[in-house]
C-alpha cells in the first residue's frame, strides 16, 4: 500500500472544534489504503470519510465545514482526473491532493494545472501527506470564510431599497453627493440621508469600504480607495 503509519503527537496539533470538525475524504478501490489513511487522519484529529469509487463519493452530501479530498488517480469507471474535472469549479473550497501508484509527468502537469494541491507517488510518508492535507484545510478554511462574507455582503445589499442601491452605485463610482442628486433628481440633503442609511446598512465605516464592498459584489471596478477619498464630499 505504501503509507508508512508513524506519525509524531507535534503533527496533529489542538484538536479543532467539534462544530467545525474538518473532512478529510478518501477515494481509492484499495481497501488496505483507505482504512490506513482513515486510521493516520484520524489520528492526526481530522474526521476521516473514505469511499472505494468517484460515484460513492459524489453521492455524498456536501460539507460545510473546511474539508479536503484525498483522491487516487487509477479508479474503476470513473477514474481521478474525471472526477476533478467535474467538481474542480463548483468545489473550489475542497482542495484536491492526489495519490498514485504509478504516476506520469503529463498526468501530474494536467492535475495541478486543474488545481490540485499535491500529486504523491506510492510509497509516500506519511508526514508528507499530513502537511499537504493540513495545507489543503487551511486553504479551504480560508475559501469558505470568503463565501460566508460575500453572502453577509449580498444578504445586506437586499435590505437596501432600489433608491440607496442607486444611491450606493453612483457613490462607488466617484460620483459627489451634488451629482447624484442633479442624476436623480433629489436634494443633496437627500441623497445625505440615502448616503448614511446605505453606509449604515452595509456595515461600512468609509468610502474606502464601501467602494471595496462594491468591488466584492460586482457593482463598480477596482478603483483606488485613497483617489475617491480625496476627491469625495463629506457624507
Amino acid at each position: 500500500m505504501g503509507v508508512r503509519i508513524g506519525i509524531h503527537m507535534t503533527l496533529a496539533g489542538a484538536a479543532p472544534k467539534s462544530q467545525d470538525q474538518p473532512i478529510v475524504f478518501v477515494v481509492d478501490d484499495d481497501i488496505s489504503v483507505r482504512e490506513s489513511l482513515e486510521l493516520l487522519i484520524k489520528f492526526a484529529g481530522w474526521r476521516p470519510e473514505t469511499f472505494a469509487s468517484a460515484e460513492e463519493f459524489l453521492a455524498c452530501p456536501r460539507p460545510t465545514s473546511p474539508s479536503c479530498l484525498v483522491l487516487d488517480v487509477s479508479l474503476p469507471a470513473l477514474n481521478g482526473l474525471e472526477l476533478q474535472k467535474l467538481i474542480g469549479t463548483e468545489r473550489l473550497d475542497m482542495p484536491i491532493i492526489f495519490i498514485t501508484g504509478h504516476g506520469d509527468v503529463p498526468m501530474t502537469v494536467q492535475a495541478m494545472k486543474a488545481g490540485a494541491v499535491e500529486f504523491l507517488t506510492k510509497p509516500f510518508d506519511d508526514e508528507v501527506l499530513l502537511s499537504a492535507i493540513r495545507h489543503a484545510i487551511e486553504r479551504s478554511a480560508a475559501v469558505l470564510d470568503d463565501q460566508a462574507e460575500i453572502q453577509t455582503l449580498r444578504d445586506n445589499y437586499e435590505s437596501l431599497t432600489p433608491r440607496e442601491r442607486e444611491v450606493m452605485r453612483f457613490v462607488a463610482a466617484g460620483m459627489l453627493n451634488k451629482q447624484i442628486g442633479l442624476k436623480l433628481g433629489i436634494s443633496e440633503i437627500t441623497v445625505k440621508a440615502h448616503r448614511g442609511k446605505v453606509m449604515q446598512k452595509m456595515n461600512a465605516d468609509s468610502l474606502a469600504d464601501l467602494v471595496k464592498i462594491a468591488v466584492r459584489l460586482g457593482l463598480a471596478p477596482a478603483k483606488n480607495p485613497w483617489r475617491m477619498t480625496r476627491q469625495s464630499d463629506p457624507a
